[in-house]
């Protein structure tokens, strides 16, 4: 009998395989075996089909060892089967999620039922380091145990020892003379910490936020002139207990460069004059590496307009070193014309395809059309169900004049909570509460409820909007609410009793405007009581104790802020009118809002806002004196308690506010980061000026009867919502004026 190993193949004579028996397999199928053997029955063996079988058995990786016996032309295989792993558990691991774990090993093919290989565990080992190491935590241990257990199996242990996150200890900047190196660190979201540094964390080291902040350096530099800046080295030093980062960058800013002329070269499709309108370099300025990457996007951006998805253009410098002068031309290739094969869109598990795609310009077998793919991507993204929107272009192989547009969403949750509080001396402690769902199971449509719990003024408003009630993007809108107001915390005081219904529609007429139309009906009822105003007594004997009233309403409104919850540009104006047109109660309310957001530099925001609304009589009636408007707390003139403010007859008279028909508010903020806080924008204090008043019918709109407030204030997005702290200190106020200095809610803009 001859025998072989993997070790060795021993030289025999050739014969004719009559048989083939197989011992020591306990799991695995011989079919398995058979089917990987390179000789069968009736072949003709040899010393090199004897080495390719314990080749193609090894190759299997699932044995530990193969043996081949030959007796009497019948060959022999004796296999020893690898452990196979039992469990896979993980001891001490709090920085990442245990499944998550089991499932990066599993994709390695380290998983229950699966063959043990010393090599793979030595490489799951050391990607678990790797993992801890990407996280700062360059003192963490995994040790790996590896127990056997009954029937050739195995348990493996990796326990792991968390060692502390590094932490930046020190940021050097060398090499620098025009900026300060203050200046320059304050470029970088990495910094050595603050006493916001629990909620920033800026100060833990992370390679790939360093060759962020090594970027914004750069683009710093390049978008101020200097052509030359180069990044001489960095060196990353860590301590030897593993715990404290020092960076050091040296770098060399070289001379400063102005563009003595812009060139435009290549095929620009007969256009050079519109595209020459679209550069925003300028000649006699610093040159300035963003206005390049502005003006070359705007470019391939107006190529797209016209089909052309692969233009592209290219700015080449010719420098002159004598004079500091840089001459720029723009290399433009059009390359082809295409058209869009398909859409497809990916990442809506919740939302539907239909409400996605509704809001998209281009359309399947039309002409590639940059504009209309823009204005696409930014009608989902201002939906405002998805954290990131993303558009990008596929080639169609094999058809040069095609593309594919594939839109990726990531969802977000669209439910939110609002919640308002003020504590004050005369109401206590009063709660709102809303609750809005955006996209209500997918389908787009919104639902929203709102309740006030105060024991003055109790709410109760449900409405939903679909905004495709028709094909063509017309949305409805349907209100119903219930609201109480006793100005008395006696119980036999009077109160207000309003119950309402409307229907609302919305046209859009362009991309950016919208004509909102419709009607409602509503009943006000008077209950009377002690402390009686005089003014409700007058309604009473003019309409009755209960009035009906069916207004009909018409607005406008329009948004090009670049952002709904963290606006840093653009504006927002809205306009409304409300005309009652039967019933027993006749007038017209008119409302107009405008906000601006100007940035004044990368982290610093400016917002204004102003507001007028005014009502009257209609059909020789008087104003309703429920309808009137009412001023005070966060969203008018923040520290007075919310629609405390009185006019000035009622200040004369010294009764309680009972609103005006006219308001005016104006709001101004400056907004920035949280000092510590590095450049996160979702958490940030502002300080404000507020200024506002309430007028009654026959009372002149004086700007000397306003109430001015200042103060300062904290802008957190919440995971709730967005939400406003705010102290604010009445600059001028009047006698009785109801103060409140801290004011909160979530939910609020201004």
């Amino acid at each position: 009998m001859l025998m072989f190993s993997s070790g060795q193949v021993q030289a025999i004579d050739a014969f004719v395989l009559e048989d083939i028996r197989l011992e020591g397999l306990q799991r695995i199928e011989p079919g398995t075996v058979f089917a990987s053997l390179p000789v069968r029955i009736g072949d003709t063996y040899t010393d090199d089909k004897a080495a390719a079988s314990i080749r193609a058995l090894f190759g299997l990786g699932v044995f530990k060892d193969v043996r081949i016996d030959v007796k009497d032309n019948v060959l022999v295989i004796i296999v020893e089967e690898r452990p196979t792993i039992a469990e896979v558990d993980f001891a001490g691991a709090k920085e990442f999620d245990k499944d998550v774990l089991k499932k990066a090993l599993k994709a390695i093919g380290l998983t229950d039922g699966r063959p043990f290989d010393k090599a793979l565990v030595d490489r799951a080992e050391q990607e678990l380091k790797r993992q801890y190491i990407n996280r700062s935590m360059y003192t963490s241990e995994v040790v790996t145990t590896v127990t056997p257990i009954e029937r050739n199996r195995v348990n493996l242990s990796f326990a792991v020892v968390e060692g502390d996150v590094a932490k930046i200890s020190e940021i050097r900047i060398v090499g620098n003379k025009v900026f300060s190196e203050s200046t320059l660190r304050g470029l970088f979201d990495q910094d050595t910490g603050g006493w916001l540094t629990w909620y920033t964390k800026s100060n833990l080291y992370s390679r790939t936020k360093l060759n962020a902040d090594i970027e914004a350096l750069r683009s710093y530099y390049l978008s101020r002139g200097y052509l030359d800046f180069k990044l001489e080295s960095m060196q990353v030093a860590i301590s030897p207990n593993k715990e404290d980062i020092s960076v050091y960058i040296n770098v060399t800013e070289g001379e400063r460069f102005v563009v003595s002329s812009v060139k435009l070269a290549g095929n620009y499709l007969k256009k050079e004059a519109e595209f020459q309108s679209q550069i925003t370099i300028r000649p006699g300025e610093a040159y300035n590496a963003d206005q390049v990457a502005v003006t070359t996007k705007a470019f391939t951006d107006y190529f797209a307009n016209f089909g052309f998805a692969f233009a592209r253009v290219e700015p080449k410098t010719e420098i002159d070193r004598a004079t500091n002068r840089v001459e720029i031309t723009l290399q433009a290739d059009p390359s082809r014309r295409v058209y869009v094969r398909r859409i497809n869109i990916a990442g809506n598990d919740r939302t539907r395809d239909e409400v996605i795609r509704r809001e998209f310009r281009q359309f399947e077998a039309a002409w590639y059309d940059g504009n209309k793919i823009k204005q696409s991507r930014n009608r989902v993204d201002r939906l405002g169900y998805f954290k990131e929107v993303t558009m990008d272009t596929m080639e169609v192989p094999g058809a040069p004049d095609q593309v594919d547009l594939v839109v990726t969403v990531s969802e977000k949750p669209t439910g939110s909570v609002s919640l308002g509080a003020g504590l004050s001396s005369a109401d206590g402690l009063g709660l709102q509460f809303g609750f809005k769902q955006d996209n209500a199971f997918g389908s787009g449509r919104s639902l929203g409820v709102e309740l006030n719990t105060s024991k003055l003024n109790r709410t109760l408003v449900f409405n939903t909007t679909d905004p495709y009630f028709t094909e063509d993007g017309i949305s409805r809108t349907i209100d119903l609410s219930m609201r109480t107001s006793k100005p008395y915390a006696d119980t036999d005081s009077y109160s207000i009793e309003t119950a309402g219904a409307a229907l609302r529609f919305g046209v859009p007429f362009t991309e950016y405007d919208t004509v909102f139309m419709g009607a409602g009906v509503d009943r006000t009822t008077i209950v009377p009581g002690t402390l009686f105003p005089s003014i409700y007594q007058s309604f009473a004997d003019e309409y009755g104790y209960s009035a009906i009233a069916v207004p009909l309403t018409l607005g406008w409104g329009r948004d090009s802020r670049d952002s709904a919850l963290v606006p840093t540009s653009g504006e927002v104006t809205r306009a409304s009118a409300e005309w009652s047109v039967a019933g027993a109660l006749r007038y017209a309310r008119v409302t107009a809002q405008h906000q601006y957001y100007y940035p004044i530099t990368k982290k610093i925001t400016a917002a204004l806002n102003s507001e007028i609304n005014m009502g009257m009589g209609t059909d020789g009636q008087s104003y309703p004196v429920f309808k009137n408007f009412y001023s005070g707390g966060l969203g008018s003139v923040r520290g007075f308690e919310p629609g405390s403010l009185t006019t000035k007859s009622q200040r004369q008279n010294e009764t309680s506010t009972t609103g005006g028909t006219k308001k005016i508010t104006f709001n101004a903020e400056v907004l920035s980061p949280l000092p510590g806080g590095g450049n996160d924008r979702s958490l940030r204090v502002y300080a404000f000026l507020d200024a506002g008043g309430i007028y009654g019918s026959d009372e002149p709109l004086v700007f000397g009867d306003m109430r001015v407030s200042t103060g300062i204030g904290i802008s957190w997005i919440s995971p709730v919502g967005p939400l406003r702290l705010a102290y604010a200190k009445p600059i001028s106020k009047f006698r009785n004026d109801k103060v409140q200095a801290l004011q909160f809610q979530i939910g609020t803009s201004f």
